[in-house]
């Protein structure tokens, strides 16, 4: 019975011998000699495997169970983990996050019926495995993420990020921005992270947007902040954010109601210029995401989320992000099972996705 497990792993996903591409900073699994995007570039697309065919505990972990690759030429897409915490201000885990939400990947088809998109038929998407982060030096992990995300966006593949706490946004906006300019920011979020230092350091999971408006990461006219709440010490929390011209959607605003209508008068304020979309999952209210680091009460709910997110269909978005799910206070899994499913509404969400 293991000879037939494995060699059913095998078959889908590769071996399971960790490979190390040092010129990436990626560490992934696959088969050594394993074809990379480029070498199959006339093949057919990447398809998750179906449970029609496959029990969901056989296989690699990687997320969709998609084919997990050391390289990103080739691909339209890929999912990739950044596994730090050492950003965070309370409670830590959130290292754990992109190997927790892989494993409730495994739940997600390869269609999304409700808005009829056709991600893997409309373009090559795989799992470029985990950045190899320094936990012991938050700064060089900023230079080590802002490395791995350069060579991803140069090779014209739109990152799916799985953090990881929101730190890893700062180093990705300035790979992204390298190529794209200033770009377009869908930040939801229970915090808008700008505070400018903390015991004397600038960069941390709340500093996140102080430090991409200080280097010219973002254009502030299309930046929105959704979800934003909780108790401060000031009166004003969001005089910053809306001196720099974003735009703040309070909580409060949400509640009880559709996100529809917001995200239309979005679409028309982001037009058709580069978006990069940042998704803390302490948005949501924690009876529906306990498994965060800093949770709020009072926040949005899953179908409020995927209003936001499929409220982004067909901008130019070049980048997303799933960050601060902490595994450790996700008892019951449903934090990272949330957090898939909106990564695959991500991957759905982006330009040239076919629907029908």
């Amino acid at each position: 019975m293991l000879r037939l497990l494995t060699s059913s792993c095998a078959r889908v996903l590769g071996s399971g011998v960790v490979t190390w591409r040092p010129s990436m900073g990626l560490l992934s699994l696959g088969r050594p000699g394993t074809r990379q995007a480029s070498d199959v570039s006339g093949a057919s697309h990447h398809q998750p495997s179906s449970a029609e065919s496959l029990v969901q505990l056989v296989g690699i972990c990687s997320m969709m169970r998609l084919p997990l690759l050391s390289s990103p030429e080739g691909l339209d897409a890929a999912f990739i983990g950044v596994p730090l915490d050492t950003g965070t201000s309370n409670r830590p885990g959130a290292r754990f996050g992109p190997h927790r939400i892989r494993e409730e990947s495994a739940m997600l088809g390869a269609v999304n019926p409700s808005t009829g998109a056709l991600p893997f038929q409309s373009f090559r998407v795989a799992d470029l495995g985990n950045v190899n982060v320094n936990l012991y030096n938050l700064q060089d992990s900023c230079r080590l993420i802002r490395e791995v995300y350069q060579n991803i966006v140069a090779a014209g593949c739109i990152p799916l990020t799985l953090g990881g706490d929101h730190t890893i946004t700062y180093p990705i906006l300035q790979a992204v921005a390298k190529k794209h300019g200033p770009v377009g920011l869908v930040h939801v979020g229970a915090h808008t992270n700008t505070t400018d230092k903390t015991l004397g350091e600038k960069v941390h999971h709340r500093t996140v947007f102080r430090r991409s408006v200080d280097e010219g990461l973002l254009d502030c006219k299309r930046v929105v902040q959704i979800g934003i709440r909780g108790s401060s010490v000031t009166l004003d929390p969001y005089r910053y954010s809306r001196s720099q011209g974003f735009r703040v959607v309070l909580a409060e605003d949400c509640w009880m109601k559709s996100l529809v209508p917001l995200m239309a008068e979005i679409r028309q304020q982001m037009a058709d210029k580069p978006l990069y979309i940042s998704f803390s999952i302490d948005a949501l209210d924690p009876a529906y995401a306990p498994g965060t680091g800093t949770p709020e009460i009072a926040g949005l709910t899953p179908s409020q989320a995927l209003e936001v997110i499929r409220g982004c269909q067909g901008l130019n978005v070049v980048g997303c992000d799933l960050v601060e799910v902490s595994p450790p206070y996700d008892l019951s899994g449903n934090t990272a099972l949330l957090a898939a499913n909106l990564l695959f509404e991500m991957l759905c969400a982006l330009p040239k996705v076919t629907t029908v």
